[in-house]
């Protein structure tokens, strides 16, 4: 395993104990940042764990976590992006559908990937040119061939309220070419399920970095492409994430994310 990477899983197991150790219990405090955004002050310390795992080994390193923003050093082209929990509303609720993830940008490049469910114990990592893995066994996207019989993973825009009519449309495309629809509430689970081809592919409006960063890298490193609603790399700028299976994401394109008929805003 290459030493960033391990590095990377030793700060997720820390995380991780902390939040399994508290996954559904009532004795943390739960903050709304938006009426569809929760924190907890477990997000925080497992937040602070992470970082001090990553920076103790790697103290040139900057790392831009949920919770605290960029700490560090802010000028590295090492940039560690980080989400302490990510599903934190399935944490409160006990759901156990919930993970630490990490991923590493290297001059913008991302080159490393971990997500981690300490309450199914599933490691999903990833380093850039050398495949990916469940628990230390290699994954691949599933061999689905199009929309016809595929399981597709989504989720509504509950941050961009605003855009839930146009989401709702694309929705029903959706529903009408494939076999069914998940919704799991946790973006990075999300992709590390396509990427082990539990889910065909998946799709998202409005995340950010830390949403997707170690799980899109899983994804590719599992043979399958990212992309945004129109086919291209704009993903990372606009939230907008395309992924999977290579022949069902291009079916999810062409018969689904038309930009033709779609508004700029899903673009």
């Amino acid at each position: 395993m290459p030493p960033m990477l391990n590095i990377a899983v030793r700060a997720a197991r820390a995380a991780g104990n902390v939040l399994a150790r508290n996954i559904g219990q009532d004795n943390f405090t739960v903050e709304e940042k938006r009426k569809d955004d929760l924190v907890t002050d477990i997000d925080r310390e497992c937040e602070r764990t992470v970082v001090a795992t990553l920076l103790k080994a790697y103290p040139d390193h900057a790392v831009l976590g949920e919770e605290g923003g960029l700490q560090g050093n802010k000028e590295s082209k090492n940039v560690w992006i980080i989400d302490p929990i990510d599903g934190t509303t399935n944490f409160v609720k006990g759901i156990p559908h919930c993970a630490v993830s990490i991923g590493l940008q290297q001059d913008g490049r991302t080159t490393v990937g971990v997500v981690y469910n300490p309450v199914t114990n599933e490691m999903f990592t990833a380093a850039r040119g050398e495949g990916a893995s469940l628990n230390g066994y290699r994954i691949r996207v599933g061999k689905a061939q199009g929309l016809d019989g595929s399981l597709i993973c989504t989720a509504f825009p509950v941050r961009y309220r605003e855009r839930m009519d146009a989401y709702l449309s694309l929705f029903g495309k959706l529903i009408a070419q494939c076999a069914d629809v998940r919704r799991t509430g946790c973006a990075s689970l999300d992709l590390c399920y396509t990427a082990c081809g539990r889910f065909d592919a998946y799709l998202e409006q409005g995340l950010r970095p830390w949403d997707f960063c170690a799980g899109e890298l899983i994804v590719r490193e599992s043979g399958g492409i990212v992309t945004d609603y129109t086919g291209g790399p704009n993903f990372v700028k606009s939230g907008n994430i395309v992924a999977g299976n290579p022949h069902v994401v291009k079916a999810l394109l062409t018969k689904v994310c038309d930009p033709a008929t779609m508004p700029d805003i899903l673009r």
